[in-house]
């Protein structure tokens, strides 16, 4: 039996009191998804403080992606368009996010080969969410599920990620991604073209 992560029964916990409300989850997602994109901008800023606001943020943003889920499940307003909006929402604030990256680190030392190796990262994990997405349709949701340790995901190392400005940590970050991001999205491809094809009627 997987054990729910600590932050889904956080979120749980939170959203509770809004089940009989008016509140929808595609509320929700619009406000991960803004906080998502705010962050975004302020790392774009480049500025000590605003890259570290961005950062908080963004750990924020993390967190409230858990919380229409869980507000769907318990009010049972699960929708097919809630789900792609919540896949589209993760999918654009990682991309931006990466760009923004990019561009606020333009005059260190990557110069503009910065915002490039932004947009290559960003690119590849439009990808590797897009190919996810395909693959949990075609095989459900357990076949895009990410291994789950003592309550905690892997994703959940984006939690630390208010200490990359902290250690100067953005330019090995970025350098990272660029090199990562294509290299998980090559082997996420591979894994896409040998699933077994749907059978045609």
């Amino acid at each position: 039996m997987t054990t729910k992560p600590w932050d889904a029964q956080l979120a749980y916990w939170l959203v509770r009191p809004l089940k009989d409300s008016w509140v929808n989850p595609n509320h929700l997602t619009t406000v991960r998804l803004v906080t998502g994109l705010v962050a975004a901008l302020a790392l774009a800023v480049g500025d000590a403080i605003w890259v570290n606001i961005g950062a908080w943020l963004f750990a924020l943003s993390n967190f409230l992606d858990h919380t229409d889920g869980e507000l769907a499940r318990l009010s049972g307003k699960t929708s097919k368009w809630g789900h792609q909006y919540d896949l589209a929402s993760d999918a654009i604030i990682h991309i931006v996010l990466f760009v923004c990256i990019g561009y606020g680190l333009r005059e260190g030392k990557f110069g503009w080969w910065a915002l490039v190796m932004g947009i290559v990262s960003g690119v590849s994990v439009a990808c590797i969410f897009h190919l996810r997405n395909q693959m949990e349709q075609r095989l459900g949701k357990d076949a895009s599920r990410q291994p789950n340790f003592a309550g905690f995901d892997i994703e959940d190392v984006l939690y630390l990620f208010p200490i990359v400005p902290l250690l100067n940590g953005l330019e090995p970050l970025l350098m990272a991604a660029t090199i990562g991001a294509p290299t998980f999205a090559i082997w996420v491809i591979w894994q896409f073209w040998t699933l077994p094809q749907p059978e045609s009627n």
